[in-house]
């Protein structure tokens, strides 16, 4: 993939502007809870999840994890269509580890997004040290009908962080996943968090340049917050961990923007709980107002997303 410098507009490679260009108009991602769990919270890896978790494994707040998939979709296709006038589609596996059964299984949940016609694209969330080759060729197998990705929950590639969050898998993990990825050809997007306790600046860059090295093909960066019954609730209100300020975090994008070969596709730029399950930051609530903090910064920086990466191996 050659690394090409973006044009003197665009900050950064943004998702919306990579499906407008493959499929000429917007497409919608769809977030399904296929109803697995995940080996960080059921004894497996560990117990109560990472510290951040709140138990709800990240689902979408509009997503009823009674109903099966089939029924999710359509139920949310349907209110896209009559709400936006959307047309095209992404079936996103997102909540929890779902690559976290067996193959059976995984083929069962998956199989109930091929009906749906105006399904463009298949997202698959999962961790680093749930999948194998038997699963990944399934995943695979789903490429003669959709743009395939895998999503690895990383979080940093530094081992002593990912032990202080009780993450319950290492960098190695991450990179034999990545692996299995690459020799499947299913597209790679990876998860970091920025402002993880104890990481420091240099850290979460040295994440960015060590993962520019690794031909991703896209990421998404999340703020450390805080919700409502994790692990990361107890140490905020015994005042144990700090977070992030608005300005601090946006710049802290901005340099790990820059780090990142100017080919990966950003898809996601920050993140936060519902409003129910949210307790702090209180800014991160205003995702509108943090995404024009960053390119505030950026613009005021002149620069853009791969100023200070090195080439990528071609």
């Amino acid at each position: 993939m050659k690394d090409e410098t973006l044009p003197s507009t665009k900050l950064y490679n943004d998702y919306n502007t990579y499906l407008k260009n493959r499929y000429g108009e917007k497409v919608y991602r769809i977030g399904l809870d296929a109803g697995f769990t995940c080996p960080n919270r059921d004894g497996t890896r560990g117990r109560g999840g990472c510290i951040y978790c709140a138990g709800d494994g990240s689902r979408s707040s509009y997503t009823d994890p009674k109903n099966s998939v089939t029924e999710q979709l359509r139920s949310r296709i349907e209110y896209l269509k009559e709400k936006k006038g959307a047309a095209k589609f992404i079936a996103y596996f997102q909540a929890f580890t779902n690559t976290y059964a067996p193959v059976a299984v995984l083929k069962r949940a998956y199989d109930q997004v091929l009906p749906f016609k105006d399904v463009v694209g298949l997202s698959i969330g999962t961790r680093p040290d749930a999948v194998d080759k038997e699963k990944m060729e399934l995943i695979a197998s789903y490429k003669k009908w959709y743009d395939v990705w895998v999503e690895y929950g990383l979080q940093s590639v530094n081992d002593r962080t990912l032990a202080a969050i009780k993450r319950g898998h290492s960098f190695g993990d991450f990179l034999n996943a990545l692996n299995l990825a690459k020799k499947a050809g299913v597209k790679v997007a990876v998860h970091v968090i920025l402002g993880l306790p104890g990481e420091t600046r240099e850290d979460m860059i040295n994440t960015a340049r060590t993962l520019n090295k690794m031909r991703i093909n896209g990421i998404k960066i999340h703020l450390l917050h805080v919700l409502k019954g994790s692990v990361l609730e107890k140490l905020h209100r015994r005042r144990k961990v700090r977070l992030l300020e608005q300005a601090e975090y946006a710049d802290l994008v901005c340099d790990f923007l820059e780090h990142l070969s100017s080919d990966i596709i950003i898809q996601r730029l920050t993140g936060e709980g519902t409003r129910e399950s949210h307790i702090a930051p209180a800014w991160a609530l205003d995702k509108l107002g943090t995404l024009a903090k960053i390119r505030e910064t950026m613009e005021k920086r002149g620069s853009c997303q791969g100023a200070k990466s090195a080439s990528r191996p071609g």
